[in-house]
This record gives structure tokens, C-alpha cells and sequence, in this order.
């Protein structure tokens, strides 16, 4: 398939297959003028990277677990773990949720009179803080 087959199949703009194959994700068999060629395999692993993109995987991530190989070995304790960080990520995004909800529906004079809504603001913090160790710690 070319390029545009592919492009069109998989809902993506060429530029962004273009993108994968150069980072590793996919690989074209060859070329037929100008236009890469793929292999209809390609449409499987282009499913696998929405898939892990939608989980929250980066693009590193999946590259590593997609491997060179057409059959991908996916690493399910890296699958375990991104469905911890997702439980995490519920539990602060339902703190969050219901702190402004109650915010919104508070009696006290002032937000920053109510104790949720002191809560709130210590979990934003809080959150702002963990992001920043993540960055940093990534960039190392």
C-alpha cells in the first residue's frame, strides 16, 4: 500500500506516518516513485499506537514495547503500571471534581474561608509539585 492508502485507511495525514517512521514506530518496504510503500501490516501497528497513545503511553513508550518484529512483545507489567498511574489519575481527577462542585455550591462567605476549598488548593498544589518532580526526573 502506499502512502496515501495507508494514510486514508488509518485516518492519519501522511506527514504524521511520515513522523512515525522516522521516531521507529513503523517501517515502509520500499518505495514506488516518490510515495513510501507499506506493508498492510502496518495498518495493526498503527491501531496498537492509538491504542497506547490513547492509554496515555508516549510515543517512546510504545516504540519500546512495539519493537522491530511484526508481532510486538507488549510488556504487561509497563500495562499494569500505566493502569495504576490511570487509577491515580482518577482518584485526583474525582478529589477535584467534587472539591468544585462543592466550591460552586458552598455556603461560606468566601472560597477561601471554606476548609474543601482550602483542600482544593492544596491538591492543586500538590499536583503542580508531582508534575514538576516527573519533568524533571524525565529529563535526567
Amino acid at each position: 500500500m502506499d502512502i496515501s492508502e495507508v494514510a486514508k485507511r488509518a485516518g492519519l495525514p501522511a506527514s504524521t506516518l511520515r513522523f512515525y517512521e522516522e521516531k521507529g514506530l513503523i517501517r515502509s518496504v520500499g518505495r514506488r516513485g516518490l510515495r513510501r510503500q507499506f506493508s498492510p501490516r502496518v495498518l495493526e501497528r498503527l491501531a496498537l499506537i492509538a491504542l497506547g497513545r490513547s492509554a496515555g503511553f508516549s510515543l517512546e513508550e510504545i516504540r519500546s514495547m512495539l519493537g522491530e518484529a511484526d508481532r510486538p512483545t507488549i510488556d504487561r507489567q509497563a500495562l499494569n503500571d500505566k493502569a495504576d498511574e490511570l487509577d491515580r489519575t482518577l482518584r485526583q481527577l474525582t478529589a477535584m471534581r467534587d472539591g468544585l462542585r462543592h466550591a460552586a455550591e458552598c455556603t461560606a462567605p468566601s472560597h477561601l474561608e471554606c476548609p474543601t476549598f482550602q483542600r482544593l488548593m492544596g491538591l492543586a498544589v500538590a499536583d503542580v509539585a508531582l508534575r514538576s518532580r516527573r519533568r524533571g526526573e524525565a529529563l535526567r
